[in-house]
């Protein structure tokens, strides 16, 4: 087991405080749900997890190795942005083995989802085709941790149902931190759930704390 540990984080924009000694664990085997209105700064949390934003201040650890640069994440935390992110003129073919090892390879090339755009290029599939075949590259990943922010964003039930599976069959062997504001898909797999509310981060027992909070309303 492996842990990621995460912690005194601080984040500010323009004198304004998005992050306040900010402190979240996730062990291999966790998928830990995180939610919070446009602006919390979810996104901005993920990042600086992953090494591409720095806090203001910050100590991130993987297991006894405490992590300062990008580098130090590889193979060991992978990550997920809102937006696309795969090169345009490669064929997902080629694509998949710089993400997955042979035989998660080897099952994505199998993958309704993926299978039927191994010969395309990512430039003549939708937006929507592109964002799916990059979550799955993600989720089935080399890395122990994987950060997710967004992944079921305007999915099918039938698609968002084959990520959520995805993800509790990987976290048998990796740890997951996901954000999303579909919160009932996160609710549904989560094993622990978060709430970035003002700067600070809190952990959520159940729906009415969530209400308390004013995240959902009154009559969820």
């Amino acid at each position: 087991m492996s842990r990621l540990h995460v912690d005194s984080v601080t984040k500010s924009f323009n004198e304004r405080k998005i992050l306040q000694d900010i402190y979240i664990g996730c062990e291999t085997g966790q998928i830990i749900g995180l939610l919070g209105r446009n602006g919390s700064g979810k996104s901005t949390l993920l990042k600086i997890i992953f090494g591409t934003e720095y806090g203001d201040t910050q100590f991130i650890k993987y297991d006894n190795t405490i992590l300062k640069s990008i580098s130090d994440r590889k193979n060991r935390i992978a990550y997920l942005p809102q937006d696309l992110f795969l090169p345009k003129n490669i064929k997902i073919k080629n694509l998949v083995p710089l993400f997955c090892n042979q035989k998660n390879t080897e099952l994505l090339f199998t993958s309704e989802f993926v299978q039927p755009f191994l010969h395309e290029k990512p430039k003549n599939l939708s937006k929507g085709e592109q964002k799916i075949i990059e979550t799955l590259m993600i989720i089935y990943s080399e890395a122990d941790f994987v950060l997710l922010d967004e992944p079921f964003h305007s999915l099918s039930p039938k698609i968002s149902a084959a990520l959520k599976a995805a993800i509790i069959e990987q976290s048998a062997y990796k740890g997951f931190i996901i954000s999303d504001h579909n919160y009932q898909e996160v609710l549904d797999i989560s094993h622990q759930i978060f709430l970035l509310r003002e700067g600070y981060l809190k952990q959520i027992q159940d729906l009415n704390e969530l209400q308390r909070y004013n995240y959902l309303p009154k009559s969820i």
